[in-house]
């Protein structure tokens, strides 16, 4: 059915004012909830039936039975009022959303705002309480800050406190200790005197009693008709006088005893008693050197000797001794002893080693130079020796690589701090990183006469030894500038290298920062060593020894530079032998800049003359000096005649020096 909504308005009104829509509701509303038969029929006679009632009294329901009337609510004035459009104010779908949607956003818009006005009144809330928190947060961190600065400064004052009486209290007991080690050595010195006016007087009465026997004696003997015999004489034939050396104190008589070699000690044992008990006192055979007796005392007086004081022998040397195996297998006995020495013995084999390992766990220093050991000993050592401290390899040359692989066994050889490995031409650099493994303690470290040394086994063993304060290449022609650079992570105190041409000024030129602890620096025979390099050297504060024997290319220049810096000030050696460029310029320096110079050698310095001479009389501290070689003459001795400490001059080659210079001297 066709919209009214845009008819025409007197249509409208004809279908409003005969009450068509509601007449066609009530018909269609009959025919649906009865269903007749004969639909027409039914539709003629409901028609006569609204005619008599009229349409003013009209009803939907008006054309059904009463039995079959539904239980519905009138929405309207009629259903087909809004089918056919007729009213404008009737609610459509169109309207039906845009009234559920106005409602929809009224609700929105009246809920968000309850809620927005309610979040935001509980966001000033939760602000508030935020802004209450982080006041008493931020008071609660700063009285903490305060009570911790507060706390700190308390603790401080009580460990000054602390440190104040206990430095109060060392002070009393080392005043008391003061006071009781002087009256124990007045009492000590008095008790000592004592025994000495004793023993004086003992020895002075022995001796009166000498002389009046010697008079009655020459008395006799005057009487006689036998010819006057001196006083000397008659204490030459008669009798010896009497001074028994047994009454000394014993310290006395060890340090007697201690002047005298082995052999003597035995001869001395065999004088008499009271002479063989003063040879056996035990402190005198805490050392026993065997080296001084090798080609007289049979190897069963040594057996015997070691048996006998085996709880006292602290030290062996049994140096360039050709002893059996039993011999030395006697050591094992000393279970006290520290240090042995066994360098150069051709007869020292691996199994005498296995027998003094085992019985003398607590050697120190052991010296195994030049002699014959393999593997097998390399592998004892860090297995008995746990204390080992001084160990020398040098020129033991039936050891290998694997050999310093064993001193990393067992509990180590982390305690070694001096290690001597001159002459071992067969260690490679994986020799060298087996030691750095093994040995990380080293100190000191001499490696002399190994041409096969190179750059690399120094930095393979400066990985892990950064301790080395002592560094000794003599014979080393191959190492370079790389190890000096290498070296620079050890703590250096001393270093020496001799005949190396390889060295240069490159390895000078940091020194100041990469060694400042030097105080010994040996550069002996280093021919690319120049006056750069001295001047490198002068700002080591800490050098006291300094040899640069036949550097020739050192000049005055370089000396003079050496000599401007600090390290003149506490040079005490200085050798410049051979340094050919040298003049009286540089003594000049040396006599104004080195005021504690002890030794000083200027030997072959050819242009060296006697008014260089004179200056050297200004060094006051100056105890020896070497002028070998150099052209000066008497009238330079005479100048040195004025130096009041030198004790030691050399002179020799020097042509124009003759007797008269000597005697001036």
């Amino acid at each position: 059915m066709a919209s009214l909504r845009n008819a025409n308005p007197r249509l409208k009104k004809y279908f409003k004012e005969n009450y068509i829509p509601q007449v066609c509701e009530a018909l269609l509303c009959g025919i649906l909830v009865t269903c007749p038969e004969d639909p027409l029929r039914f539709l003629e006679g409901m028609i006569m039936v609204i005619i008599k009632s009229g349409l003013q009294n009209l009803l939907w329901d008006m054309c059904i039975a009463p039995s079959m009337k539904p239980n519905i609510r009138r929405l309207s004035e009629t259903y087909l009022e809004q089918l056919f459009e007729l009213d404008d104010q009737l609610m459509t779908p169109e309207l039906m959303i845009k009234a559920c949607s106005f409602y929809t956003g009224h609700l929105v818009k009246t809920h968000f705002c309850t809620w927005r006005d309610i979040t935001h009144t509980n966001q000033n809330v939760v602000l508030a309480d935020k802004m209450n928190r982080a006041v008493t947060r931020y008071n609660f961190r700063l009285q903490k800050s305060v009570f911790h600065h507060w706390h700190s400064y308390i603790e401080d004052q009580k460990e000054k406190l602390k440190n104040m009486v206990l430095r109060i209290q060392r002070i009393i007991y080392c005043h008391k200790l003061t006071i009781i080690l002087t009256k124990w050595r007045n009492r000590a010195r008095y008790k000592n005197k004592k025994k000495e006016d004793e023993l004086i007087s003992k020895h002075e009465l022995q001796l009166k009693k000498w002389r009046n026997r010697l008079l009655l004696k020459g008395a006799s003997a005057g009487k006689s008709d036998l010819p006057e015999q001196s006083s000397s004489e008659v204490c030459l034939v008669d009798e010896t006088p009497e001074c028994d050396i047994s009454q000394l104190p014993e310290r006395a008589i060890l340090q007697i005893f201690f002047y005298l070699s082995l052999k003597d000690v035995i001869i001395c044992g065999q004088v008499n008693r009271a002479w063989m008990l003063m040879t056996q006192l035990s402190s005198l055979w805490n050392a026993i050197d065997f080296s001084t007796v090798k080609h007289v005392i049979p190897d069963k007086y040594i057996v015997s000797t070691l048996q006998r004081w085996r709880l006292n022998v602290l030290r062996l040397n049994f140096r360039g001794c050709l002893l059996r195996p039993r011999t030395f297998r006697s050591a094992s006995h000393c279970r006290n002893l520290q240090e042995l020495n066994v360098s150069d013995c051709p007869t020292f084999t691996d199994e005498s080693m296995r027998h003094i390992s085992e019985g003398c766990p607590g050697v120190l220093y052991l010296n195994l130079s030049n002699t014959t050991i393999t593997n097998r000993t390399m592998r004892l050592l860090p297995r008995h020796f746990h204390n080992l401290q001084n160990l020398s390899l040098a020129y033991c040359r039936r050891f290998t690589d694997k050999g310093l692989q064993y001193l990393n066994l067992g509990n180590g050889c982390h305690k070694l701090i001096y290690l001597d490995l001159s002459g071992c031409t067969q260690i490679s650099v994986q020799g060298f990183r087996y030691i750095a493994n093994s040995c990380t303690g080293i100190l000191h470290l001499t490696i002399n006469d190994m041409p096969t040394l190179t750059d690399n086994c120094i930095k393979a063993l400066v990985e892990k030894c950064s301790h080395i304060t002592s560094m000794v290449f003599t014979g080393a022609p191959h190492i370079s500038d790389c190890t000096f650079k290498a070296l620079s992570t050890c703590k250096l105190r001393k270093i020496r290298f001799e005949g190396n041409k390889r060295i240069t000024d490159a390895s000078f030129k940091f020194i100041d920062k990469n060694y400042p602890n030097l105080s010994h620096i040996y550069m002996a025979d280093c021919k690319g060593i120049t006056d750069s390099s001295l001047r490198s050297l002068s700002p080591l504060k800490q050098l006291t020894v300094l040899n640069l024997a036949n550097c020739v290319r050192i000049g005055d220049v370089g000396l003079r530079q050496f000599l401007d810096g600090p390290a003149s000030v506490r040079i005490r050696e200085l050798n410049l032998s051979n340094c050919v460029q040298l003049s009286d310029v540089s003594v000049m320096k040396l006599s104004e800049r080195c005021p504690n110079l002890n030794y000083l050698s200027l030997r072959n310095c050819e242009h060296l003359t006697a008014q260089g001479i004179a200056y050297i009389v200004n060094i006051f501290s100056l105890v020896s000096i070497d002028l070998s070689g150099t052209d000066i003459s008497n009238e330079a001795l005479n100048v040195l005649s004025r130096h009041k400490n030198l004790k030691e001059l050399s002179v020799s080659a020097c042509y124009r020096i003759t007797d008269d210079g000597i005697q001036v001297r």
